[in-house]
């Protein structure tokens, strides 16, 4: 997901999202550590995506 994509999103979705991809970073550690997980590379793209939306969160906080 591209940050324009993000900034395209309400506040309310974008909280979902970030939500949902924490999830999704859960369950990909837990495959991680039992050894099941095979595309390693997910766990950058998740984490990546957690932080753009954190910093579009931040970015409109300042705004007001």
């Amino acid at each position: 997901m591209k940050a324009k994509e993000i900034s395209n999103l309400t506040t309310d979705e974008m909280v979902e999202k970030e939500k949902q991809y924490k999830d999704e970073l859960f369950n990909l550690r837990f495959q991680q550590a039992t050894g099941q997980l095979e595309n390693t590379a997910r766990l950058k793209q998740v984490r990546k995506n957690i932080a753009r939306i954190k910093t579009v969160l931040r970015q409109q906080e300042l705004d007001k």
